[in-house]
């Protein structure tokens, strides 16, 4: 296959249309004349990302967050992103991003994130124009406290040094779920007029948080950005797997990309209570 024919695979799936006008998605670098043999699916496009496509003798890296998402004057081999351009150019791998046009997307990253948790999806969290929309809505097949909703999330998404937290009553029923993949304090005044139960999402503030919790909002579930978002990439690869039908090798990296490393707990609360 030639990689025009998988980038018409990803735009009918994840049309550009739909990004944001802010977002900067698509080809990054690459011949659409080229071969394709072997795609790796990620969420952030790093060093180690693109170090093991070259391994993996990939031509095609589809990562969900830019490389390049604000404006350069010039990518030169010795600057850390100009780096991974020359090292896919010259390892004849290509890079593709779908950002918030696979957000929007209908299945999207939400939809993948809800599938994870265990969901069924009713609705979006925030409807669209020209889009599915932002976000999911949906619901546990049954209500469950919300100290056991809090781990069934971590069960179902990859660790990371953060974990999962959660901010409200533990004993809370959690039945009706809102979900966003990556950041998503922008929607804690959306999920208080819908009210879901419990909302899911990652990177929520303290000062947001703190105030939505006090207004008597829905329960909030905090998670990494990147486990957030984690789970889309097996989704696309299920897209490019159905188009191709085995003659495009698509690889899942496992690779923790997430950039926090080490974590800590106090042994006690110091005397606070």
């Amino acid at each position: 296959m030639k990689l025009a024919d998988v980038i018409a695979v990803l735009e009918s799936a994840y049309p550009p249309k739909t990004a944001e006008k802010w977002d900067a998605v698509g080809l990054v670098c690459g011949d659409p004349a080229d071969e394709v043999t072997r795609v790796l699916v990620c969420v952030d496009p790093t060093s180690a990302i693109v170090q093991e496509a070259v391994e993996a003798g990939a031509q095609l890296v589809l990562a969900h967050h830019p490389l390049l998402l604000k404006g350069v004057n010039g990518v030169p081999a010795d600057d850390p992103k100009g780096a991974l351009v020359h090292k896919l150019i010259r390892n004849g791998a290509a890079l593709y991003c779908a950002h918030t046009n696979a957000d929007s997307a209908q299945p999207g990253v939400s939809d993948a994130l809800a599938k994870a948790i265990g969901l069924t999806v009713t609705g979006p969290l925030e409807e669209a124009a020209d889009a599915p929309g932002i976000g999911r809505v949906g619901e546990l097949a049954e209500a469950e406290p919300l100290r056991a909703f809090v781990q069934r999330v971590a069960d179902a998404l990859p660790a990371t040094v953060q974990g999962v937290r959660a901010a409200g009553d533990p004993e809370r029923l959690v039945k009706r779920v809102a979900v966003c993949g990556g950041a998503g304090d922008s929607f804690l005044g959306t999920v208080r007029r819908l009210g879901v139960d419990a909302y899911v999402t990652a990177d929520l503030r303290h000062h947001p948080a703190s105030e939505h919790v006090e207004s008597g909002g829905p329960a909030l579930v905090d998670v990494a950005h990147w486990a957030s978002e984690w789970p889309w990439c097996e989704q696309a690869a299920g897209i490019l797997r159905s188009a191709f039908g085995g003659r495009v090798d698509v690889l899942v990296s496992t690779r923790r990309t997430d950039p926090w490393t080490v974590g800590a707990t106090s042994p006690s609360a110091g005397g606070l209570a």
